[in-house]
Protein backbone atom coordinates (compact mmCIF):
# COMPACT_ATOMS: atom_id res chain seq x y z
CA UNK A 1 0.00 0.00 0.00
CA UNK A 2 1.34 3.45 -0.91
CA UNK A 3 1.27 6.28 1.60
CA UNK A 4 -1.24 8.18 -0.52
CA UNK A 5 -3.63 5.22 -0.24
CA UNK A 6 -3.52 5.13 3.56
CA UNK A 7 -6.38 6.32 5.71
CA UNK A 8 -5.52 9.06 8.25
CA UNK A 9 -5.26 6.60 11.15
CA UNK A 10 -3.02 4.32 9.12
CA UNK A 11 -0.85 7.26 8.12
CA UNK A 12 -0.41 8.33 11.73
CA UNK A 13 0.68 4.81 12.67
CA UNK A 14 3.15 4.87 9.77
CA UNK A 15 4.44 8.27 10.88
CA UNK A 16 5.10 7.06 14.43
CA UNK A 17 6.99 4.03 13.09
CA UNK A 18 9.00 6.21 10.70
CA UNK A 19 9.85 8.63 13.51
CA UNK A 20 11.01 5.77 15.70
CA UNK A 21 13.15 4.40 12.84
CA UNK A 22 14.67 7.82 12.26
CA UNK A 23 15.43 8.41 15.96
CA UNK A 24 17.14 5.02 16.06
CA UNK A 25 19.36 6.06 13.13
CA UNK A 26 20.07 9.41 14.73
CA UNK A 27 21.12 7.78 18.00
CA UNK A 28 24.01 6.01 16.24
CA UNK A 29 25.94 9.29 16.00
CA UNK A 30 27.06 8.66 12.44
CA UNK A 31 29.39 10.92 10.47
CA UNK A 32 29.04 9.88 6.83
CA UNK A 33 29.66 11.84 3.64
CA UNK A 34 27.68 11.40 0.41
CA UNK A 35 28.00 15.03 -0.65
CA UNK A 36 30.22 14.79 -3.75
CA UNK A 37 31.10 12.24 -6.41
CA UNK A 38 34.55 11.43 -5.06
CA UNK A 39 36.41 8.22 -5.92
CA UNK A 40 37.19 6.09 -2.89
CA UNK A 41 40.78 5.33 -1.97
CA UNK A 42 40.24 1.76 -3.18
CA UNK A 43 39.71 3.30 -6.63
CA UNK A 44 42.62 5.73 -6.66
CA UNK A 45 44.98 2.99 -5.44
CA UNK A 46 44.36 1.27 -8.77
CA UNK A 47 46.61 3.91 -10.34
CA UNK A 48 49.42 3.85 -7.79
CA UNK A 49 51.71 2.10 -10.30
CA UNK A 50 51.75 5.41 -12.14
CA UNK A 51 54.32 6.64 -9.62
CA UNK A 52 56.68 3.77 -10.42
CA UNK A 53 57.10 4.85 -14.03
CA UNK A 54 60.54 6.33 -14.74
CA UNK A 55 59.75 9.13 -17.16
CA UNK A 56 63.33 10.44 -17.42
CA UNK A 57 64.25 8.33 -20.44
CA UNK A 58 61.13 9.64 -22.21
CA UNK A 59 61.72 13.37 -21.56
CA UNK A 60 62.16 14.03 -25.27
CA UNK A 61 58.76 13.11 -26.69
CA UNK A 62 58.10 13.75 -30.40
CA UNK A 63 60.96 16.25 -30.31
CA UNK A 64 59.47 18.16 -27.35
CA UNK A 65 61.34 18.31 -24.04
CA UNK A 66 58.71 17.46 -21.43
CA UNK A 67 60.93 18.93 -18.73
CA UNK A 68 61.23 22.39 -20.26
CA UNK A 69 59.25 25.14 -21.93
CA UNK A 70 57.58 24.44 -25.26
CA UNK A 71 54.68 22.30 -26.34
CA UNK A 72 52.23 25.00 -25.30
CA UNK A 73 49.15 23.02 -26.39
CA UNK A 74 50.35 19.79 -24.80
CA UNK A 75 52.69 16.94 -25.64
CA UNK A 76 51.84 15.38 -29.01
CA UNK A 77 51.52 11.97 -27.34
CA UNK A 78 48.96 13.43 -24.91
CA UNK A 79 47.03 15.07 -27.74
CA UNK A 80 46.99 11.73 -29.60
CA UNK A 81 45.75 10.00 -26.46
CA UNK A 82 42.79 12.35 -26.01
CA UNK A 83 42.08 12.41 -29.75
CA UNK A 84 41.67 8.63 -29.75
CA UNK A 85 39.73 8.63 -26.50
CA UNK A 86 37.21 11.20 -27.76
CA UNK A 87 37.23 10.19 -31.40
CA UNK A 88 38.34 13.63 -32.61
CA UNK A 89 41.22 14.83 -34.79
CA UNK A 90 44.71 15.45 -33.43
CA UNK A 91 44.70 19.16 -34.28
CA UNK A 92 41.34 19.59 -32.54
CA UNK A 93 42.87 18.80 -29.10
CA UNK A 94 44.47 21.10 -26.56
CA UNK A 95 46.02 19.02 -23.73
CA UNK A 96 46.27 21.04 -20.53
CA UNK A 97 46.53 20.69 -16.76
CA UNK A 98 44.67 18.77 -14.14
CA UNK A 99 41.08 20.07 -14.35
CA UNK A 100 38.54 20.26 -17.16
CA UNK A 101 36.41 22.52 -14.95
CA UNK A 102 39.16 25.17 -15.12
CA UNK A 103 39.10 24.92 -18.91
CA UNK A 104 35.33 25.35 -18.93
CA UNK A 105 35.54 28.38 -16.68
CA UNK A 106 38.33 29.80 -18.82
CA UNK A 107 36.27 29.41 -21.99
CA UNK A 108 33.35 31.33 -20.49
CA UNK A 109 35.70 33.92 -19.01
CA UNK A 110 37.31 34.59 -22.38
CA UNK A 111 33.88 34.91 -23.98
CA UNK A 112 33.18 37.70 -21.48
CA UNK A 113 36.47 39.53 -21.76
CA UNK A 114 37.26 39.02 -25.45
CA UNK A 115 34.35 37.24 -27.05
CA UNK A 116 34.44 33.88 -28.78
CA UNK A 117 35.59 33.43 -32.36
CA UNK A 118 32.17 34.32 -33.82
CA UNK A 119 31.25 36.99 -31.28
CA UNK A 120 30.38 40.44 -32.68
CA UNK A 121 31.68 41.85 -29.38
CA UNK A 122 32.76 40.62 -25.93
CA UNK A 123 29.88 39.42 -23.79
CA UNK A 124 30.75 41.91 -21.05
CA UNK A 125 29.49 44.67 -23.36
CA UNK A 126 26.06 43.08 -23.78
CA UNK A 127 22.99 44.14 -21.80
CA UNK A 128 22.18 40.53 -21.00
CA UNK A 129 23.50 37.03 -21.56
CA UNK A 130 21.24 34.02 -21.19
CA UNK A 131 22.34 30.41 -20.77
CA UNK A 132 20.46 27.12 -21.10
CA UNK A 133 20.83 24.75 -18.16
CA UNK A 134 19.47 21.21 -18.51
CA UNK A 135 18.25 20.21 -15.07
CA UNK A 136 18.74 18.28 -12.94
CA UNK A 137 22.33 19.14 -13.79
CA UNK A 138 25.81 19.83 -12.45
CA UNK A 139 25.83 22.58 -9.85
CA UNK A 140 29.35 23.77 -10.70
CA UNK A 141 28.29 24.43 -14.30
CA UNK A 142 25.49 26.64 -13.07
CA UNK A 143 27.77 28.49 -10.67
CA UNK A 144 30.20 29.37 -13.47
CA UNK A 145 27.33 31.07 -15.29
CA UNK A 146 26.09 32.77 -12.13
CA UNK A 147 29.55 34.16 -11.41
CA UNK A 148 29.35 36.10 -14.69
CA UNK A 149 25.84 37.36 -14.03
CA UNK A 150 24.13 35.29 -16.68
CA UNK A 151 20.40 34.70 -16.71
CA UNK A 152 20.01 30.95 -16.26
CA UNK A 153 17.15 29.22 -18.06
CA UNK A 154 16.12 25.74 -16.92
CA UNK A 155 15.64 23.11 -19.62
CA UNK A 156 13.99 19.95 -18.26
CA UNK A 157 15.82 16.69 -18.78
CA UNK A 158 13.99 13.78 -20.39
CA UNK A 159 15.02 10.12 -20.49
CA UNK A 160 16.84 10.89 -23.77
CA UNK A 161 18.58 14.11 -22.73
CA UNK A 162 17.53 17.79 -22.70
CA UNK A 163 14.07 18.68 -23.98
CA UNK A 164 15.10 19.56 -27.53
CA UNK A 165 11.75 21.03 -28.53
CA UNK A 166 12.32 23.68 -25.87
CA UNK A 167 16.01 24.10 -26.72
CA UNK A 168 15.22 24.69 -30.39
CA UNK A 169 12.66 27.33 -29.42
CA UNK A 170 14.88 29.08 -26.87
CA UNK A 171 17.89 29.46 -29.18
CA UNK A 172 15.80 31.72 -31.42
CA UNK A 173 16.56 34.41 -28.83
CA UNK A 174 19.89 36.12 -29.76
CA UNK A 175 20.60 36.71 -26.05
CA UNK A 176 20.87 32.93 -25.53
CA UNK A 177 24.59 32.24 -25.85
CA UNK A 178 25.03 28.60 -24.90
CA UNK A 179 24.04 25.36 -23.23
CA UNK A 180 25.70 22.92 -20.83
CA UNK A 181 25.68 19.25 -21.83
CA UNK A 182 26.93 16.11 -20.05
CA UNK A 183 26.10 13.68 -22.85
CA UNK A 184 27.06 10.36 -21.30
CA UNK A 185 25.92 9.38 -17.80
CA UNK A 186 24.69 12.91 -17.13
CA UNK A 187 25.24 14.44 -13.71
CA UNK A 188 23.16 13.54 -11.72
CA UNK A 189 20.59 11.46 -13.68
CA UNK A 190 23.05 9.11 -15.38
CA UNK A 191 21.21 9.60 -18.69
CA UNK A 192 22.87 8.83 -22.02
CA UNK A 193 21.83 11.31 -24.70
CA UNK A 194 19.98 9.56 -27.53
CA UNK A 195 21.20 9.76 -31.12
CA UNK A 196 18.18 11.91 -31.93
CA UNK A 197 19.02 14.43 -29.19
CA UNK A 198 22.67 14.60 -30.29
CA UNK A 199 21.72 15.04 -33.94
CA UNK A 200 19.29 17.83 -33.07
CA UNK A 201 21.88 19.49 -30.84
CA UNK A 202 24.45 19.53 -33.65
CA UNK A 203 21.81 20.82 -36.09
CA UNK A 204 20.78 23.81 -33.97
CA UNK A 205 20.41 27.11 -35.81
CA UNK A 206 20.73 29.63 -32.97
CA UNK A 207 20.13 33.32 -33.51
CA UNK A 208 23.37 34.18 -31.69
CA UNK A 209 26.34 33.69 -34.08
CA UNK A 210 28.54 32.84 -31.09
CA UNK A 211 26.19 30.35 -29.43
CA UNK A 212 28.32 27.57 -27.90
CA UNK A 213 27.60 24.01 -26.80
CA UNK A 214 29.72 23.22 -23.75
CA UNK A 215 30.04 19.44 -24.17
CA UNK A 216 31.36 18.13 -20.84
CA UNK A 217 32.21 14.50 -21.61
CA UNK A 218 33.26 13.84 -18.02
CA UNK A 219 32.09 10.22 -17.89
CA UNK A 220 33.03 9.05 -21.39
CA UNK A 221 34.63 5.78 -20.18
CA UNK A 222 32.87 5.42 -16.82
CA UNK A 223 30.60 2.40 -17.23
CA UNK A 224 30.14 0.34 -14.10
CA UNK A 225 27.64 -2.08 -15.65
CA UNK A 226 27.92 -3.67 -19.08
CA UNK A 227 30.44 -3.11 -21.84
CA UNK A 228 31.83 0.21 -23.06
CA UNK A 229 29.22 2.28 -24.88
CA UNK A 230 30.61 4.25 -27.85
CA UNK A 231 29.54 7.89 -28.14
CA UNK A 232 29.04 10.25 -31.05
CA UNK A 233 31.72 12.73 -32.11
CA UNK A 234 29.93 16.05 -31.61
CA UNK A 235 32.70 18.02 -33.36
CA UNK A 236 32.25 16.09 -36.61
CA UNK A 237 28.47 16.32 -36.36
CA UNK A 238 28.61 20.11 -35.94
CA UNK A 239 31.06 20.39 -38.80
CA UNK A 240 28.81 18.32 -41.06
CA UNK A 241 25.86 20.49 -40.04
CA UNK A 242 27.74 23.62 -41.15
CA UNK A 243 28.46 24.95 -37.63
CA UNK A 244 31.97 23.63 -36.85
CA UNK A 245 32.70 26.38 -34.31
CA UNK A 246 29.56 25.85 -32.21
CA UNK A 247 31.00 23.31 -29.75
CA UNK A 248 33.78 22.92 -27.19
CA UNK A 249 34.28 19.42 -25.77
CA UNK A 250 35.97 18.74 -22.42
CA UNK A 251 37.36 15.64 -20.72
CA UNK A 252 39.83 14.64 -18.03
CA UNK A 253 41.26 11.69 -16.15
CA UNK A 254 40.06 13.02 -12.79
CA UNK A 255 38.01 9.87 -12.09
CA UNK A 256 40.33 7.60 -14.05
CA UNK A 257 43.52 8.15 -12.03
CA UNK A 258 43.58 10.89 -9.39
CA UNK A 259 41.12 13.75 -8.85
CA UNK A 260 43.20 16.92 -8.92
CA UNK A 261 46.25 15.01 -10.11
CA UNK A 262 45.26 13.96 -13.60
CA UNK A 263 45.26 15.55 -17.04
CA UNK A 264 42.53 17.39 -18.92
CA UNK A 265 41.81 18.66 -22.40
CA UNK A 266 39.41 20.56 -24.55
CA UNK A 267 38.61 19.79 -28.17
CA UNK A 268 37.37 22.32 -30.71
CA UNK A 269 37.41 23.19 -34.39
CA UNK A 270 40.75 24.25 -35.91
CA UNK A 271 39.56 27.86 -36.19
CA UNK A 272 38.38 27.85 -32.57
CA UNK A 273 41.68 26.29 -31.56
CA UNK A 274 43.75 28.93 -33.33
CA UNK A 275 41.69 31.70 -31.72
CA UNK A 276 41.89 30.22 -28.20
CA UNK A 277 45.63 29.59 -28.49
CA UNK A 278 46.22 33.27 -29.17
CA UNK A 279 44.38 34.20 -25.97
CA UNK A 280 45.80 31.40 -23.83
CA UNK A 281 49.40 32.03 -24.92
CA UNK A 282 49.27 35.22 -22.88
CA UNK A 283 48.24 33.53 -19.64
CA UNK A 284 50.62 30.55 -19.64
CA UNK A 285 53.76 29.25 -21.31
CA UNK A 286 52.48 25.71 -20.94
CA UNK A 287 50.94 23.16 -18.63
CA UNK A 288 52.51 20.29 -16.69
CA UNK A 289 53.96 18.16 -19.48
CA UNK A 290 55.65 15.79 -17.03
CA UNK A 291 52.26 14.76 -15.70
CA UNK A 292 50.95 14.48 -19.24
CA UNK A 293 53.86 12.17 -20.11
CA UNK A 294 53.43 10.11 -16.96
CA UNK A 295 49.74 9.57 -17.66
CA UNK A 296 50.21 8.63 -21.31
CA UNK A 297 52.92 6.12 -20.43
CA UNK A 298 50.59 4.62 -17.84
CA UNK A 299 47.19 4.71 -19.59
CA UNK A 300 48.72 4.13 -23.06
CA UNK A 301 45.59 4.35 -25.22
CA UNK A 302 41.82 3.99 -25.32
CA UNK A 303 41.89 0.19 -25.09
CA UNK A 304 44.09 0.16 -22.00
CA UNK A 305 42.04 2.97 -20.42
CA UNK A 306 38.79 1.04 -20.86
CA UNK A 307 40.46 -2.03 -19.35
CA UNK A 308 41.59 0.10 -16.41
CA UNK A 309 38.06 1.44 -15.95
CA UNK A 310 36.71 -2.11 -15.67
CA UNK A 311 38.66 -2.31 -12.40
CA UNK A 312 36.85 0.81 -11.24
CA UNK A 313 33.55 -0.74 -12.35
CA UNK A 314 34.13 -3.80 -10.18
CA UNK A 315 34.36 -1.49 -7.16
CA UNK A 316 31.56 0.88 -8.13
CA UNK A 317 28.93 -1.67 -9.19
CA UNK A 318 28.26 -3.14 -5.71
CA UNK A 319 27.72 0.36 -4.31
CA UNK A 320 25.11 1.28 -6.90
CA UNK A 321 23.48 -2.11 -6.49
CA UNK A 322 23.26 -1.45 -2.75
CA UNK A 323 21.57 1.93 -3.36
CA UNK A 324 19.13 0.26 -5.76
CA UNK A 325 18.42 -2.48 -3.23
CA UNK A 326 17.59 -0.01 -0.45
CA UNK A 327 15.42 2.23 -2.60
CA UNK A 328 13.57 -0.69 -4.21
CA UNK A 329 12.84 -2.31 -0.86
CA UNK A 330 12.14 0.70 1.34
CA UNK A 331 10.81 3.44 -0.95
CA UNK A 332 9.31 2.03 -4.17
CA UNK A 333 6.44 0.07 -2.51
CA UNK A 334 5.35 3.21 -0.65
CA UNK A 335 5.08 5.33 -3.81
CA UNK A 336 7.05 8.21 -2.27
CA UNK A 337 9.99 8.45 -4.66
CA UNK A 338 11.42 7.44 -8.00
CA UNK A 339 14.87 7.44 -9.56
CA UNK A 340 16.79 6.72 -12.75
CA UNK A 341 18.91 3.57 -12.64
CA UNK A 342 22.25 4.51 -14.23
CA UNK A 343 24.72 2.20 -15.97
CA UNK A 344 27.69 4.46 -15.31
CA UNK A 345 28.79 7.77 -13.91
CA UNK A 346 28.85 8.70 -10.24
CA UNK A 347 25.32 9.52 -9.08
CA UNK A 348 21.77 8.39 -8.51
CA UNK A 349 19.21 11.13 -9.06
CA UNK A 350 16.38 10.63 -6.59
CA UNK A 351 13.01 12.37 -6.82
CA UNK A 352 11.10 12.51 -3.55
CA UNK A 353 7.50 13.61 -3.13
CA UNK A 354 7.25 17.29 -4.15
CA UNK A 355 7.99 19.60 -1.25
CA UNK A 356 10.14 17.07 0.63
CA UNK A 357 13.73 17.37 -0.62
CA UNK A 358 14.87 20.15 1.74
CA UNK A 359 13.29 18.39 4.69
CA UNK A 360 14.99 15.10 3.78
CA UNK A 361 18.32 16.86 3.48
CA UNK A 362 17.80 18.54 6.85
CA UNK A 363 16.84 15.27 8.57
CA UNK A 364 19.82 13.44 7.04
CA UNK A 365 22.25 16.12 8.25
CA UNK A 366 20.83 15.90 11.76
CA UNK A 367 21.37 12.13 11.64
CA UNK A 368 25.00 12.52 10.55
CA UNK A 369 24.73 11.98 6.77
CA UNK A 370 25.98 14.88 4.65
CA UNK A 371 24.50 15.15 1.15
CA UNK A 372 24.61 17.68 -1.66
CA UNK A 373 22.20 20.47 -0.76
CA UNK A 374 18.62 20.17 -1.94
CA UNK A 375 18.11 22.29 -5.03
CA UNK A 376 21.79 22.22 -6.03
CA UNK A 377 20.97 20.34 -9.23
CA UNK A 378 18.91 23.30 -10.52
CA UNK A 379 19.90 26.82 -11.58
CA UNK A 380 20.20 29.25 -8.66
CA UNK A 381 19.79 26.24 -6.32
CA UNK A 382 16.02 26.44 -6.75
CA UNK A 383 14.26 23.17 -7.48
CA UNK A 384 10.72 24.24 -8.43
CA UNK A 385 9.31 21.00 -7.04
CA UNK A 386 11.64 20.74 -4.03
CA UNK A 387 11.97 17.11 -5.02
CA UNK A 388 15.41 16.20 -6.40
CA UNK A 389 18.31 14.90 -4.33
CA UNK A 390 21.66 13.67 -5.63
CA UNK A 391 22.95 10.45 -4.06
CA UNK A 392 26.73 9.99 -4.40
CA UNK A 393 27.57 6.40 -3.43
CA UNK A 394 31.20 6.21 -4.59
CA UNK A 395 33.17 7.45 -1.59
CA UNK A 396 31.90 5.56 1.49
CA UNK A 397 32.93 1.92 2.03
CA UNK A 398 30.07 -0.55 1.44
CA UNK A 399 29.30 -0.95 5.14
CA UNK A 400 29.09 2.81 5.68
CA UNK A 401 27.07 3.23 2.49
CA UNK A 402 24.54 0.75 3.85
CA UNK A 403 24.28 2.80 7.04
CA UNK A 404 23.91 6.00 5.03
CA UNK A 405 21.15 4.50 2.89
CA UNK A 406 19.31 3.31 6.01
CA UNK A 407 19.35 6.90 7.24
CA UNK A 408 18.35 8.28 3.84
CA UNK A 409 15.38 5.94 3.48
CA UNK A 410 14.24 6.68 7.03
CA UNK A 411 14.38 10.40 6.22
CA UNK A 412 12.42 9.97 2.98
CA UNK A 413 9.68 8.06 4.81
CA UNK A 414 9.49 10.51 7.68
CA UNK A 415 9.42 13.57 5.41
CA UNK A 416 6.71 12.04 3.22
CA UNK A 417 4.56 11.10 6.22
CA UNK A 418 4.92 14.63 7.65
CA UNK A 419 3.94 16.15 4.31
CA UNK A 420 0.82 14.04 3.94
CA UNK A 421 -0.28 14.53 7.55
CA UNK A 422 0.12 18.31 7.22
CA UNK A 423 -2.27 18.27 4.26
Amino acid sequence: MTLQQMMPDELRVFYEAALKEYESCKAKGLKLDMSRGKPAREQTVLSDDLFDIDIREHFISDGVDAGNYGGFDGLPCCKRYFAELLGVQFDEVFAAGNASLSLMYDTISKAYTHGLLRSPEPWCKLDRVKWLCPAPGYDRHFKICQSFGMELITVPMTSDGPNMDLVEELVKDPDVKGIWCVPKFSNPDGIIYSDSVIDRMAALKPAAPDFVIMWDNAYCVHEFEGEFLPFRDILTLCREAGRPDMVFEFASTSKVTYPGGGIACFAASKDNMDYMKKLMSIQTIGFDKLNQLRHVLYLKDKEHTIAHMKKHAALMRPKFELVEEWLSREIAPLGIGHWHKPLGGYFVSFFAMPGCAKRINELAAEAGVVMTGAGATYPYGKDPEDSNLRIAPSYPPLEELGEAMAVFCACVKLAAAEKLLNK
